[in-house]
């Protein structure tokens, strides 16, 4: 039997390595079944804390030691994804050669083999992190769902300009981060929003240019990877304070903390896509009681809520993070939770003309 053990770490290489790694992966495979032998795959685990561990400096990263699961040619219960597994890196071979594609391509290339989008989005992921590069070397791109806006341009791969300021409406977050070059901007600081609907009320009330010049992202709930990796570029590129506006419930805490620390199913890629230096500015569960929101625009914590919350709190960075930590247990001793939108319960324009302003100018922030 030929095991294939990819180690977990994801560098940055050359599209020849790459091309060499794939080739020994099919070389192993033919080396097998020319011995008479089951192939067999074998990749870090995706999907659990014990492969991971934590640097205050990185984040959430992939350790060396990790755990692996195998995936047999001769077991009618995987060789479904040992095919899968196999056709990908086969597309991904000739992509590296030739050209560029989305996520979606891959799926519509085998429909009946992959089921589903998920899958294929699955597969990427495991590839790139058998293979140990970045998701984008292996010229396989997937389609923003993150918007953004403010004082910045930039250029794209392909020569088009983009300005985030030219109009009232958002710019799409590009799907080729690593493409962009040339950004040039005034903000002061760049501003993750959790919700598509807070972000466009910002946009409404032209919040990027009123305060001081800015940048604000959304990631429309929970981030994509390109919504995380163009933070991070604008984090290494302008050197700017990164702010994180996120509902006071646990399910908000922890987008936040995706963006800052990472999740454990990307640690392979924590290098690349965490962002250490972000902030929680709001809404902070302190903010409930400090600013007296109104007792019908709180919400009662579900047994749901207070799982996700206890799992946060055991969450290895919490113990870097002792005021994140403070705020979290006020929730727990309350049990509350409230959206963004609930200071509008205080007045209408709050957010917009006083909350943010106030936390901006006097550091209010953990």
């Amino acid at each position: 039997m030929f095991l294939i053990y990819c180690h977990p770490h994801c560098i940055f290489i050359s599209s020849r390595e790459i091309l060499t790694r794939i080739e020994n992966i099919i070389l192993g495979i033919v080396t097998s079944l020319s011995k008479d032998e089951a192939p067999v795959l074998a990749l870090p685990n995706r999907s659990s804390w014990a492969n991971v561990s934590f640097d205050s400096a990185i984040g959430l990263q992939m350790s060396s030691g990790s755990s692996v699961s195998t995936i047999r040619s001769d077991c009618p219960s995987s060789v479904t994804k040992f095919g899968e597994k196999i056709l990908t890196p086969h597309l991904v071979y000739f992509l590296i050669l030739f050209t560029y594609c989305v996520r979606r391509d891959i799926y519509y290339n085998n429909t009946q083999l992959f089921g589903s989008q998920t899958t294929v989005d699955s597969i990427v992921d495991d590839i790139s992190c058998m293979l140990k590069v970045p998701r984008r070397s292996l010229h396989v791109l997937a389609t923003s769902k993150g918007l953004i806006a403010g004082d910045l341009r930039y250029m794209e791969e392909d020569g088009t300009r983009i300005d985030c300021h030219s109009s009232s409406a958002a710019v799409a977050v590009s799907s080729n981060i690593s493409g962009i070059r040339n950004i040039v901007s005034s903000a002061k600081f760049v501003m993750i929003v959790e919700k598509d609907a807070t972000f466009q009320r910002l946009l409404d009330d032209d919040f990027c240019t009123k305060l001081c010049p800015c940048i604000i992202i959304t990631g429309k709930g929970v981030p994509d990877v390109n919504s995380r990796l163009m933070v991070r570029k604008l984090w290494d590129t302008l050197h700017i304070p990164i702010f994180a506006l996120v509902d006071a419930d646990p399910h908000g805490i922890e987008i936040m903390c995706i963006y800052k620390y990472g999740s454990v199913a990307m640690s392979f890629e924590a290098h690349s896509l965490t962002v250490p230096s972000v902030m929680w500015l709001g809404l902070l569960p302190s903010d409930l009681q400090r600013l007296r929101v109104p007792e019908d625009a709180l919400i009662p914590l579900t047994k749901r809520d207070e799982s996700k919350l206890s799992s946060l709190l055991k969450r290895p960075y919490l113990t870097s993070q002792p005021d994140w930590q403070k705020e979290m247990e006020l929730m727990q001793q309350t049990r509350v939770k409230a959206e963004i939108q609930s200071l509008a319960a205080i007045a209408p324009d709050f957010l917009t003309s006083i909350y943010l302003p106030n936390k901006l100018r006097y550091g209010g922030w953990v």
